[in-house]
């Protein structure tokens, strides 16, 4: 009878072995947000979501992946395998190491198309806002980073709540239309990361992470896919990362805090737009003719200091925090050879001193990057 259970036991565990190695995708992005939460509620915070998505287009339970999505993209028949793009109105723009999409299609239609391919590749749109065109993903996690060990493959899908790679992700995309009628679509990145304190390293808090621009870049590359280009196409798009140049800071704070760019509107306009995506402002609304962001910004010192930004970001423990956002504008204004961007408070007063100079700052590392 021992001898019985012991070979019933090998077998069942050979099944479960031979399962979920058959499962196992080798891509390196598996998010999974979608239907199911694994470690912290990473919700987006109270009072901070520009309108609620459709509910027709909330992805099911069981969630989509991007090797999934990859999968079916690859599979997607064809009249021929080239590196040609099979849809020539559409392009990749570049600023060193920043890129964005330029679809000549009006932005209406355009938006759709980006909203599905955020819910097919298994994340939850917390921001959904066709009248600003700007999404917002909830905090995910790419699992494709977790080791892929033999007791992992074995017990993952039994176990897999015990797993996490300590880090995640967020994506918010804008899009809005350029001088020439276009449709540009910008990805931008923000990361977090969980890290032992106290004195005996028993607690945790999180943290934020650098942007990662390879991984924008991924994503527009998968996102040209959707729009109609073959995998080959849209990757020798995107191209690869260049060298990093030394950032030279734009802030001046003689009289009238300020950024100064030695460029044209459309590009500074451009540079402001990704930082304010980059850092922690919500983008509420903009003028490109009146050269207007108006953002919320919720200032870390305002918040209570029993635990870390991130962790009251992912648990909600203090949702009255998030109501101390304050509403600013942006201005993008063009001065000769110069463009510069100063801050105005809610009723369009100009912003002077510590604050004006903590929100310029945070500005100046995103977009001098």
């Amino acid at each position: 009878m021992r001898h019985d259970v012991t070979k019933l036991c090998l077998i069942a565990c050979g099944l479960v072995l031979s399962a979920c190695t058959s499962t196992f995708s080798g891509d390196t992005i598996d998010y999974k947000s979608a239907g199911e939460k694994k470690g912290p509620n990473l919700a987006f915070p109270p009072d901070m979501t520009v309108t609620g998505g459709d509910k027709r287009y909330v992805v099911p339970d069981s969630g989509a992946t991007l090797s999934g999505y990859s999968a079916a993209v690859k599979n997607r028949p064809t009249a021929t395998q080239q590196v040609l793009p099979q849809t020539p109105d559409m392009r990749i723009e570049r600023d060193g190491n920043r890129r964005w999409l330029v679809v000549k299609r009006p932005a209406k239609e355009v938006y759709p198309n980006v909203r599905e391919f955020w819910q097919e590749t298994g994340f939850i749109l917390m921001v959904d806002s066709p009248e600003t065109g700007i999404m917002e993903t909830d905090w995910a996690e790419n699992r494709a980073k977790i080791p892929q060990d033999i007791i992992r493959r074995t017990l993952g899908k039994v176990l897999d709540s015990l797993y996490s790679t300590g880090e995640r992700d967020k994506f918010r995309t804008r899009i809005e239309t350029n001088a020439q009628g276009e449709t540009e679509i910008y990805v931008t990145h923000r990361g977090a990361i969980e890290e032992l304190t106290g004195n005996d390293k028993t607690q945790t808090i999180w943290t934020t992470r650098p942007n990662d621009p390879e991984l924008e870049a991924e994503f527009i590359a998968r996102m040209m896919q959707r729009l109609g280009y073959s995998e080959q196409a849209a990757r020798a798009a995107v191209g690869k990362p260049t060298a990093k140049t030394a950032q030279v800071s734009r802030l001046k704070k003689d009289g009238m805090p300020r950024l100064e760019f030695q460029e044209n509107f459309d590009r500074a306009w451009r540079q402001v737009g990704v930082g304010l995506d980059r850092s922690n402002f919500t983008v509420e609304d903009r003028d490109r003719s009146k050269g207007i962001y108006f953002v919320r910004f919720i200032n870390p010192k305002d918040l209570s200091n029993q635990t870390g930004f991130f962790d009251k970001l992912f648990s909600r423990k203090s949702e009255d925090d998030f109501k101390k956002a304050k509403r600013y504008r942006v201005i993008v204004k063009e001065q000769g050879a110069i463009v510069n961007v100063t801050v105005l408070d809610e009723k369009g007063n100009p912003e002077k001193g510590e604050t004006a100079i903590q929100l310029l700052t945070i500005l100046d590392q995103q977009t001098g990057r």
